[in-house]
């Protein structure tokens, strides 16, 4: 009796170590699964400031109160249409800022206002004889696009005649820096090379001023 029952003792043996084996077996590859899972959300994870910084990039000021060569400019094919769409800037910008003055601005675009007219005035009077010994005549008003937006300022008053009188002066100060960087590798007249030297910095410093007070009435 004891000898017929030992073979199917063993065989039971046999089979419960075969399920454990097949137990541990799926256990480690659900095991090796789950860790790979983790693994993948990880460097999922680690991506994600790329967009971030991106977007930082995107939102970054445009205008860093420097001339730009190869940016937009005012005609100056030539000396003589420089010369005339610098002192065209000179009364942009003084008429301007002398209309923002009558409209009672203070603080600092009033202080701004007042550089404009003196700096500007002073830069049409350097260019004056520079101009008439080269038998160049320039124009003593704004030009055709500030004339036609004349109006729209005048309808302005307060904060929202500040606000678009200051970005005015940002887009006007960086033409203007541009029109004298571009010329200044173009003319070959000594007189015009050192007045470009000398008003091109009072021009970017109006450009970081304008940047800076229209930042601050934002």
């Amino acid at each position: 009796m004891l000898r017929s029952t030992l073979p199917a003792l063993a065989a039971c043996l046999l089979a419960l170590s075969s399920c454990s084996s097949s137990t541990d077996t799926a256990s480690s590859t659900t095991t090796g699964t789950s860790t790979a899972t983790g693994d993948s959300s990880a460097t999922a994870t680690t991506s994600t400031p790329a967009t971030t910084d991106s977007s930082a990039m995107a939102a970054a000021p445009m205008s860093t109160g420097k001339a730009d060569p190869n940016g937009p400019t005012a005609p100056h094919a030539d000396d003589a249409e420089f010369m005339k769409s610098a002192a065209h800037s000179d009364q942009n910008e003084i008429q301007l800022s002398k209309m923002a003055l009558a409209k009672g601005v203070t603080g600092m675009t009033q202080t701004f206002a007042n550089q404009m007219i003196a700096d500007h005035t002073k830069s049409t009077a350097n260019l004056k004889p520079i101009a008439a010994k080269a038998g160049v005549t320039l124009p003593t008003d704004m030009d055709a696009e500030h004339k036609a937006m004349a109006p729209e300022f005048q309808k302005l008053t307060g904060k929202a005649f500040e606000d678009k009188y200051l970005k005015q002066m940002v887009a006007d100060h960086q033409k203007t820096a541009n029109t004298m960087a571009a010329h200044q590798q173009m003319t070959k007249n000594t007189a015009l090379q050192g007045f470009i030297t000398t008003t091109l910095p009072v021009v970017e410093g109006h450009l970081s001023m304008a940047n800076k007070d229209a930042g601050m009435k934002m």
